[in-house]
């Protein structure tokens, strides 16, 4: 998934898509253990899509914060 698609999508989105990657190559380190895995580059792509989540969430979550009003100092 390309990062600007990630960038389009809402932090829960973006959350949902991390946990069902994280599950994705689980199960193709699993195959390529028990040998029946028929694509390998299939790991080295799951995971820098997971890299990619992960760090448009972490930049959408670090925008928030800071777009957060403050409150005057009295």
């Amino acid at each position: 998934m390309k990062t600007h698609e990630l960038r389009q999508l809402s932090v829960k989105e973006l959350s949902e898509k991390a946990a069902s990657l994280e599950e994705e190559i689980f199960n193709l380190r699993f195959q390529a253990k028990l040998g029946q895995l028929s694509n390998p580059l299939r790991l080295r792509i799951v995971r820098k899509d997971i890299a990619r989540a992960q760090t448009v969430l972490t930049e959408k979550k670090r925008s928030e914060k800071t777009a957060a009003p403050k409150e005057p100092a009295k």
